[in-house]
Parts: C-alpha cells; sequence; structure tokens
C-alpha cells in the first residue's frame, strides 16, 4: 500500500510533474500546426501528414502498457525523468530532418521516449494524495496538456509561419533538457515506495476487473474525437476559413482548450466533493462529458461562421474536462493501488492505438468524407458510449469497487 506525501511536498510534486507534462505536449503538438509547411517543405502528401499523427500514437500505445509494468516494478522517479531527456532529444532531432520518411522515424522515437512518461507521473501523482483529494491533484497535472497543447500548436504555427519550424523544435528540445536537471534534482527528495516484486500485479489481474475492462473501450471513443481535433482542426479552420498558419492554430487551440482547462479543474473538484456520497460519482461525470460534448464536436465541424466554431469548441472543451479529469481516478477506484502504472498504462495503450487511425483517417478522408462529416460520427458515437457506461455502472461497478474497498 502507497502512503500520502505531507501536502506540502505533494504540492510541489504536481508543481514540477506539471511542467515536465506541458512540455510533453508542446513537443508532441508542435508538429500539426505545421502540416502546410511541411506538406511544401519536405514534399508530403495529405495521408503521409495523417501518418505523422499515426506513427507517433502507435508506437506510443505499445510502450504504455510496458512502461506502466515498469513504473510498478522499478523507480517512477528515475522513469519520468529519463523520459523527459530522451523525448527532448528526439525533438532536436525532429529539427534536423530532411524528408518524410526521417519525419515518420522520429515521431516513432516520440512515441517511445514520451510513452515512459505518462503512466508513472499519474501514479506518482496519485500515491501523493488521499482517495478524497486524488481527482483533484490528477486534474492539475491535466491541465499541463491543456496548457502544452495551445502553447505548443501556437509556438509552432508562429515559427512555421517565420519560416522556422525546424527552429521550433530546436528550441523546445534544448528547454526539456535543461528542466531535466532541477527536476531530477528535486524527485531525488520525493520519498517512493519501493516497488512490491512479489506482488501479483499483472495485466490479467487487471484484466478481473470488469469496470476497467469498459474503461479501456470507452476511453479510446472518446479520444478518437479529440486527437481528430488536435490532429487536423488547424488545418481544417486554415481551408474553411482562409485563415494563416497561425491563426489557424490559435483558434484551433485556444478557445478548446482553455475551457477544457477549466471543465477538468471543475471536473476534479465536483468529483472529489460526490465521492464522499456517490462511490461512481467519477463515472457519471464521465457519463456527463460523454453526452454534453457530443453535440459541440458535431457543431464544430459544421457551423457555418468563425464565431460559432469558436463557441462549439468553448463548449467541447469544457463538458471534455469532466470526462479527462475523471478517467484515471475513476480506474482507481476499481483496481489495485500497487497497479496504477499499469492501469495507466492500458488505457493509454487502447487510447492511442484509436487516437493513431483519428489522426490517420483524418488524412485519408479530408477530400472524400471530410473532415466535418468524421466529426458527426463521432458525436454519435459518444452517445452511444455513454449509454453502454450507464449499463456498466449498474451492472459492474459494484463488485468490483466493493473488492478494492471491502470496508467503504
Amino acid at each position: 500500500m502507497t502512503t500520502a506525501a505531507p501536502i506540502t511536498r505533494a504540492g510541489a510534486l504536481v508543481a514540477f510533474m506539471w511542467f515536465a507534462y506541458f512540455l510533453n505536449y508542446c513537443d508532441r503538438q508542435a508538429v500539426f500546426s505545421m502540416f502546410p509547411s511541411l506538406k511544401a517543405d519536405l514534399k508530403m502528401s495529405d495521408a503521409q501528414l495523417g501518418y505523422v499523427g499515426a506513427m507517433f500514437l502507435w508506437v506510443y500505445a505499445f510502450g504504455c502498457p510496458i512502461s506502466g509494468y515498469l513504473g510498478d516494478r522499478f523507480s517512477k522517479r528515475l522513469l519520468v525523468v529519463l523520459s523527459l531527456v530522451v523525448w527532448s532529444i528526439v525533438t532536436i532531432g525532429t529539427g534536423l530532418v530532411a524528408s518524410g520518411v526521417m519525419l515518420l522515424a522520429m515521431r516513432a522515437a516520440m512515441g517511445v521516449s514520451e510513452s515512459l512518461y505518462m503512466s508513472s507521473a499519474v501514479a506518482l501523482t496519485a500515491n501523493a494524495y488521499p482517495a478524497a483529494k486524488r481527482s483533484r491533484a490528477v486534474s492539475m497535472l491535466m491541465t499541463g496538456q491543456i496548457a502544452g497543447t495551445v502553447a505548443g500548436s501556437w509556438f509552432g504555427g508562429w515559427m512555421a509561419d517565420r519560416g522556422q519550424w525546424r527552429e521550433a523544435f530546436f528550441i523546445l528540445g534544448a528547454v526539456g533538457v535543461l528542466y531535466a536537471v532541477p527536476y531530477f534534482a528535486f524527485l531525488r527528495k520525493v520519498g517512493e515506495p519501493s516497488p512490491e516484486q512479489g506482488a501479483k500485479i499483472s495485466f490479467a489481474s487487471l484484466g478481473r476487473s470488469r469496470t476497467f475492462l469498459m474503461l479501456c473501450v470507452v476511453f479510446p471513443i472518446f479520444v478518437f474525437g479529440l486527437w481528430l481535433l488536435y490532429g487536423w482542426l488547424p488545418a481544417f479552420l486554415h481551408g474553411k476559413f482562409a485563415l494563416n498558419q497561425a491563426d489557424a492554430a490559435f483558434n484551433a487551440t485556444v478557445f478548446l482548450q482553455s475551457a477544457t482547462f477549466i471543465g477538468i479543474l471543475i471536473g476534479g473538484m465536483v468529483a472529489d466533493k460526490l465521492h464522499a456520497r456517490i462511490k461512481a460519482a467519477r463515472f457519471w461525470l464521465i457519463v456527463a462529458g460523454l453526452v454534453l460534448s457530443a453535440p459541440c464536436i458535431h457543431l464544430l465541424g459544421n457551423s457555418d461562421t468563425l464565431l460559432v466554431t469558436r463557441i462549439a469548441a468553448t463548449g467541447f472543451g469544457l463538458f471534455s474536462g469532466l470526462f479527462i479529469a475523471n478517467i484515471f481516478p475513476a480506474a482507481f477506484d476499481v483496481v489495485s493501488s500497487d497497479a496504477r502504472a499499469t492501469a495507466v498504462g492500458m488505457l493509454n495503450f487502447f487510447g492511442a492505438i484509436m487516437s493513431g487511425f483519428a489522426t490517420l483517417f483524418g488524412g485519408l478522408w479530408k477530400q472524400t468524407l471530410g473532415i466535418d462529416r468524421l466529426l458527426s460520427i463521432t458525436a454519435l458515437a459518444y452517445l452511444a458510449t455513454a449509454a453502454a457506461l450507464i449499463i456498466g455502472i449498474r451492472c459492474l461497478f459494484p463488485r468490483d469497487h466493493h473488492t478494492q474497498h471491502p470496508t467503504s
């Protein structure tokens, strides 16, 4: 079992982890706002650009279960610092590519390096706080994803418009390498329970929680829509409203991600407030996130004006934040505390596999089915998933929660 850290040290831990997670998303997202420049400079087609996102996400997906397994058996502190250093070096290398094939190779390397981070980062954060404050702690960490997406996308688009997309990768990578020094110095002072080498923590043990398996289906459906927006909304707005790359990246990220930031914080606070009275509160907030996000993601692809698109992006961000804040804490309600990193790794595995298809299909079907229709289909999938999840909460959750928390 793990014990919560003193609140001062726990708060500092979240702050250090947050900035590393911020850099994680800056480095991975900058490339998506550069698509027009990459298409011209590296002679890439829309389909090849779709593989830029898919390659990263698929390699990342297969790395996540392994990194989660390692995180439950070795030092999580060492894994997160190692991941930061390696992905920062890969980011610098991305600025040196001379062809589309080289870019795909660097994105694959980015997938390997970044997969080491997420599982251990979430588990370290969750272990530092008691269950009553866990959603708020994890939600604070998740806001680093939002800030990184906005900053990375805007910076990438801005540098690309200046003809300096390579320099953007050099700068982002250098910041990560430099940050590793104070990051490691702090983490050395953070207590970490000894890994339980003899514990029966395995992928099979997670499989015995039917509620967790349900989340492994729900999560990829949700992130399909998320990564369709992350990967193709800048280019979609660039073409639909004749925006330059920086303005397209701004409109594709700021409204969406600012609202998501707020939604995540609200989702974390509300979940912790309700959890004492409703054990499945985190699951119900996931349902609410899916239902309320569905009409917004449809409108994002089918509005006729930039103003309505911004409103739809704000709504989607706000409601999707309820989902993002609670997906990992919800899993922790139905799995062993000694298998948290593995659980995060498995969720990310299924999520990243589907996310890769989102960016790929956006490229393959951009000229035929269209991004707008893909978003509408995703909206219907969200509603169907929410209905299935309601049934799962009623039928599966009580048994699995009681298994992990028999006295609550």
